[in-house]
């Protein structure tokens, strides 16, 4: 047999669309050519196969070797075809059996000695095959981010020779098991902070919501700390969502599996560029904001961030994922986030920072304050739900102050008033569309009349408006109310304290 036909997969955003890998041995000058638009490292692959062949004491054929990678508008990059067309050259001189082979895919780069090395997005391959009902072989390095496709039967390979070993059923090659207790770091305690009771609350209503916050106050006053504590009261992730962010991580080759099942939190830095934080580069990768997919994306310094950087958030904010265009491909990444973000009042940091109201060092001009603060735009406030200032707490009552409630205890109420919401709507207050909105946020004629002089008055706009009724929604499901009042209402209204009026 001249031809076999070997299954892989390719690797687009977070997708493994399949590849079929075609080898045809012909006569004439010996030679290798790889077609189906490889770039350089798939170009380089045919030294690579060739030496770890040889290596592996099996025997290149002195033939003339056409190796197609099929769809041939697919662009193919990177080292993860090497074993496939190794196995597509054995199989087609008939040094292995091709009986296995419709049943199985294979992904790893070959060094020159034979090993299998691994390659990023492993996970989102396993879990491709097992859709399509075949067994995937990975490099070792590799099995444990795999195992991680319950449905998917793994086979972890150290080298050509036992992937050939097992092709000739003479040795199976190990299965990756799914790993049964996840590693789970310890994380902050929200009991640290002492006093800054409205800033918890804040802190609590965000997270049972889904809501977007900004806290801003003088520096030191425990806004950092404060963000950092957001992931111990979430509620659990789920195992889609965690599988969805270890397909992230796997795509940009982080290794994240012992903690799979963790919420992710990031923190750029303010220096941060654009593609950084959504993505992108000449082959597009995974930015900031997909990596705190399900998690926390926490935004310290918040003015501080380039304005057009910060822009480029607002679109993923509302969709909840980040479309990255080139000539070649479109890739999308999930982006679904929570944004905690920090700033100071005012360039200085002190404004409004007095304990005792005479030792006050802001030095700034209402310009410089109000300048400042423009540097985040209206459209960009009108998608952080919870505006908060984060207060100086003078030594006495941080001395005196009582122990706070431990993570746990607001986790479970937080976790209660979540499970209330996927009940309801599926989904948290903060992603319920306009329709969810006429359905879940009725309020009685009087509310209704409140509200909309509240708006008028403060300047907010449609969007505004929009947030403070799912603020508003969190609020009631937060103490179990069908209905939201008057008290939610104002609530959700007194955490719009940055809006102004045009």
């Amino acid at each position: 047999m001249s031809l076999a036909i070997v299954h892989t997969r390719a690797l687009l955003g977070v997708d493994a669309p399949p590849v079929t890998v075609e080898v045809h041995l012909s006569n004439g000058l010996p030679s290798l050519a790889i077609v189906g638009m490889p770039e350089t490292a798939v170009k380089e692959s045919k030294d690579r196969v060739r030496s770890a062949i040889l290596n592996s004491h099996l025997e290149f054929p002195a033939r003339r070797i056409t190796v197609n990678l099929a769809p041939a508008d697919l662009p193919k990059e990177g080292g993860r075809y090497d074993l496939a067309i190794a196995i597509g050259i054995l199989a087609a001189s008939e040094q292995v059996p091709s009986e296995l082979l419709n049943e199985l895919e294979l992904i790893g780069e070959l060094a020159l000695s034979g090993a299998v090395r691994p390659v990023t997005g492993t996970l989102p391959a396993a879990l491709a095959a097992g859709k399509a009902g075949h067994s995937l072989i990975v490099a070792a390095a590799n099995a444990p981010e795999a195992a991680l496709a319950r449905d998917t039967h793994i086979y972890s390979a150290e080298n050509l020779l036992r992937v050939c070993a097992h092709l000739h059923r003479r040795g199976e090659l190990p299965s990756a098991e799914f790993p049964a207790s996840p590693t789970r770091r310890p994380q902050p305690e929200l009991a640290d902070v002492k006093g800054q009771q409205q800033a918890k609350r804040a802190l609590e209503v965000a997270a049972s919501g889904g809501h977007n916050l900004l806290m801003f106050g003088p520096p030191g006053t425990g806004k950092t700390m404060l963000a950092s504590r957001l992931p111990s009261i979430l509620p659990a992730i789920d195992e889609r969502d965690a599988l969805d962010v270890a397909a992230i991580y796997s795509v940009c080759g982080v290794g994240h599996t012992p903690l799979w099942l963790e919420r992710p939190f990031r923190a750029p830095h303010h220096t941060a560029s654009a593609a950084a934080l959504v993505g992108g580069g000449t082959q597009p990768r995974p930015g900031e904001i997909s990596l705190a997919h399900g998690g926390v994306l926490f935004l310290d310094e918040l003015p501080e961030f380039q304005r057009q950087v910060l822009e480029v958030l607002r679109e993923p904010m509302e969709s909840g994922e980040i479309r990255i265009s080139r000539a070649r491909a479109q890739t999308c990444y999930p982006a679904r986030v929570q944004l905690i973000a920090a700033m100071n009042p005012c360039p200085c940091g002190y404004f409004g920072g007095a304990i005792n109201g005479n030792n006050n060092r802001c030095r700034c001009t209402s310009e410089q304050i109000q300048r400042y603060r423009n540097k985040i735009s209206g459209p960009m406030l009108d998608r952080i739900d919870l505006h908060v200032p984060v207060h100086n707490i003078p030594p006495s009552q941080l001395n005196n102050a009582p122990m706070g409630e431990s993570s746990a205890t607001v986790q479970a109420r937080v976790s209660r008033t979540v499970n209330r919401q996927q009940q309801r709507q599926n989904k948290p207050n903060a992603q319920i569309n306009s329709k969810d909105i006429e359905q879940f946020c009725v309020l009685t004629a009087e509310d209704q009349q409140f509200l909309e002089a509240a708006v008028v008055r403060l300047g907010l706009s449609t969007r505004s408006y929009y947030r403070v009724l799912k603020v508003a929604r969190t609020l009631a499901d937060m103490i179990q109310q069908d209905t939201i009042g008057r008290a939610q209402l104002a609530e959700a209204l007194s955490f719009r304290a940055l809006d102004r009026a045009p």
